[in-house]
Order: structure tokens, then sequence, then C-alpha cells
């Protein structure tokens, strides 16, 4: 089964978008892959890239080998850990400003590269860092936010891998406050650009619904100082 089968056989899973009052989004099922937010930026779902087996390979090789630790974050003047594993590569000399915590990037490992050059072939983009997510469960999620530092390159694209246990992914516009939410399959990719992270706060919920992990990389285009 090529790629672009599995792709479009996973997009027919994007029609299964939570649409919260008012429903204001139009979902044109005849393009190959929808933007999934149709005012102030871009959200374009690909649907599955990757097999059922290449996910469980991809998993099971970043469960192990990639330097995971425990999230240090800054939270109302206190700092908390949370249970939430990141990791964070790029190439060399570049680093991530966030929750006022700075991330110096670690080398790029073979498998990370090649997940890199997958995603650049359908998102047309070239990327030069990572960010990793490990959730353990449901239980561990992301609250509001934008990727809008001042090392992200502007209105540029932000390429979200999700492996392993299918979340709701959700988007609140900052303005209207109007939301709406898609479930991420395993082995999907999605794509968020131009102004979406000017307008648009987006989160993964917490649900105790979900008891197996998941693994988030989000490629991102860094200013390179």
């Amino acid at each position: 089964m090529s790629q672009q089968f599995i792709a479009l056989d996973c997009y027919i899973f994007a029609k299964k978008l939570i649409i919260n009052k008012p429903p204001i989004f139009i979902i044109k099922m005849n393009e190959k892959f929808p933007n999934i937010i149709n005012k102030d930026g871009e959200a374009i779902y690909f649907g599955c890239i990757y097999t059922d087996e290449h996910v469980n390979q991809i998993f099971v090789e970043l469960s192990n080998k990639i330097n995971w630790s425990n999230e240090t974050v800054v939270m109302f003047g206190k700092e908390i850990t949370t249970k939430r594993k990141v990791a964070f590569y790029a190439d060399k000399g570049i680093s991530y400003t966030y929750s006022q915590k700075t991330k110096n990037s670690l080398e790029w490992t073979p498998l990370l590269e090649k997940v890199k050059l997958d995603i650049e072939k359908y998102t047309k983009q070239k990327y030069n860092a990572c960010l990793l997510n490990f959730y353990h469960n449901g239980t561990e999620g992301m609250g509001w936010h934008a990727d809008d530092e001042q090392e992200i390159v502007p209105n540029s694209s932000i390429a979200s891998i999700s492996l392993g246990a299918p979340r709701k992914f959700s988007f609140k516009h900052k303005a209207t406050k109007e939301t709406m939410s898609i479930i991420l399959e395993s082995g999907s990719l999605l794509e968020m650009k131009g102004a979406l992270q000017k307008h648009w706060l987006h989160a993964l919920p917490k649900t105790m619904k979900t008891l197996e992990p998941r693994i988030n990389l989000t490629f991102r285009q860094m200013r390179v100082k």
C-alpha cells in the first residue's frame, strides 16, 4: 500500500471534525488535503502518512533512543515539573526559549532526519528544528497557547506528526473565541502556517479515556543567529 493511498484513506477521518457553536467552518471534502481553518491562517490535515507498521517502528525507536527529560515550566511565578517528557533537536547552534526556559538543541538522529525528509515531501517546506513531546496517557496534555516565540520565523510552517494514541486537538480564535477540534490519528500529519499563530491558540485537552501513550513531533523553521 503506497503512502499516497494511505494518506487518502486516512483523510476521510477529517470528516470527524468537532465544531463548537457557532458553526462557521466549512470543509470542502472534494479537496485532497483541506484547510480546516478557513480564516486567519491555515491548518492543513494530510491524514496518515505512515502505515501502522511504520508507526510502531518509529514509536519504539523514539521511545528508547531520544534523550527525553521532564519539562520544567514557570507558571504563576512557580517552577513546575511536568509528567510529560520533551526533547529538542535542531541544526547546530539553534536554541528555543518558551515558558521562560531555554532549550539548547541536540544533534539530529538518523531517524529524525528521515522523518523530517518524509514530511518535507508533503508540505514542500524545509525545517531546521524539532520539538518532541511524550505523553504517557490522556491525563497529560497541553493548555491553550500559540507557537509565536521570537525564535520561530513569523508565519512559517510548523509540521506536527502524531504517533500512538489518537488525541483531540483544539483551536480557539483569540478575538472571537470560536473553537473547533479535530482527532489526530496515529501516523497523521498536520501543518499550521500563515497567520494562524497570530490569530489562533491551540491545545491538546486532557482526557481520562485515553490510556495509551502518544509521541508528537513538531518540525519548525527557526531563526538562525
